[in-house]
């Protein structure tokens, strides 16, 4: 099996100029982008720009009318992934609402946003993240996250933009 990869983002809350320069860095060795909500027409522009991209996303607090989930399953190879912006998970709050949600689906990776506040670990067989915010983050430098499918296993993380 080959190294697989997706890349996650979110809260770019219009900032197309970042969210470009990310995908431009990433689609030619990404199996699949996720954008966790805040802002959805980020995605659609990102969308009409790539008309092939592989692209999941779901809806945030911030994408008003929405008719995406809010919560979303994916999987890609060894990965089942739980995705949702967080905030109907109440994320804010910690994360164990969304590890729960997570393990009952069968899932060992759970992926949240809307805290803009980077944030990666490994629990009890679940990795958990939080990509922070290319556009507006609260932790410091603006970043996303990445998930490497290996034949070993997963590999999550968090990249700083300089």
């Amino acid at each position: 099996m080959d190294t697989r990869r997706i890349v996650v983002i979110s809260d770019t809350h219009k900032d197309f100029f970042t969210l470009r320069k990310i995908v431009e860095r990433h689609r030619q060795d990404t199996d699949l982008f996720l954008h966790l909500g805040d802002v959805e027409e980020d995605v659609r522009k990102i969308q009409a720009l790539y008309p092939s991209l592989s692209i999941r996303s779901v809806r945030g607090n911030c994408d008003f009318g929405s008719k995406s989930k809010p919560v979303d399953i994916v999987e890609l190879g060894c990965a089942r992934i739980l995705f949702c912006h967080g905030h109907t998970m109440f994320v804010s709050a910690g994360t164990e609402y969304l590890e729960n949600a997570a393990r009952e689906a069968g899932c060992n990776v759970a992926l949240y946003g809307h805290t803009h506040v980077s944030f990666c670990r490994y629990k009890d067989g679940l990795y958990i993240m939080n990509p922070g915010s290319p556009s507006s983050p609260r932790d410091g430098k603006p970043s996303y996250g990445i998930i490497d499918i290996t034949e070993t296993g997963l590999l999550p993380y968090v990249v700083k933009l300089s």
